[in-house]
């Protein structure tokens, strides 16, 4: 479900380091909101993340 519907953002992974320098993995997950938007006219709801949000892709329904 972590998952942006508009730009396709999703987890990604990488390597917790400790100061020792010990790995591990890790996620990274986005900042995703569930939002009403309009689309093609009509409002739905839909899950977008903050970067979309803020950069103005994404018009809200009031």
């Amino acid at each position: 479900m972590a998952k942006c519907d508009v730009c396709g953002k999703s987890v990604s992974f990488g390597i917790k380091v400790s100061h020792s320098h010990r790995r591990s993995n890790r996620t990274f997950k986005p900042n995703i909101q569930k939002v009403k938007a309009i689309i093609n006219g009509t409002p739905k709801h839909m899950f977008a993340c903050t970067r979309c949000l803020r950069s103005g892709k994404i018009q809200r329904a009031i």
